[in-house]
């Protein structure tokens, strides 16, 4: 699996690296595996890293008094994690319209390269009120870099 993907542009731009993250001991269960609430976890983990790299720090989008709720998790387990594993994680924004997105996550063992989990979130973007936005028309320079990382023209 490639350990960097193209955002938009020519090979001088900027690249995505896919996150990692160490299992710890205190997220395995009794049976000594991670347990599966871990995995939103790491995707959550996941996500705001990739924004951080597109330049969309979540923070900064906050103090614009813009948030991002979650409306929906999926997540198919394929082979367990342990304590200690490293898993390397894909993360693909694969729809977005301007006022909800949907990810993608690809988990692997980073030293087979096992399928550990994959999964999906769908957001929306708020103001502080509750009241939903168009980055399109609100926020257009937010707009185009989601827009740029996207992989599926809907």
């Amino acid at each position: 699996m490639k350990q960097e993907i193209e955002v938009a542009g020519p090979a001088t731009d900027i690249k995505l690296r896919p996150y990692e993250h160490k299992a710890k001991y205190y997220e395995t269960d009794q049976m000594g595996i991670i347990h599966h609430s871990n995995y939103v976890k790491w995707m959550e983990e996941a996500r705001m890293d990739l924004m951080d790299q597109i330049g969309l720090n979540y923070k900064e989008m906050e103090e614009m008094e813009i948030i991002s709720p979650v409306l929906s998790v999926s997540v198919e387990y394929h082979s367990m994690v342990h304590f200690d594993d490293t898993v390397v994680i894909q993360t693909r924004l694969v729809k977005y319209n301007g006022v909800k997105m949907e990810i993608e996550y690809v988990m692997t063992d980073k030293e087979t390269g096992e399928l550990r989990t994959t999964g999906k979130s769908s957001h929306c973007f708020l103001n502080r009120s509750g009241k939903p936005i168009s980055l399109k028309r609100s926020y257009p320079e937010l707009d185009t870099k989601f827009f740029e990382m996207k992989d599926d023209p809907q």
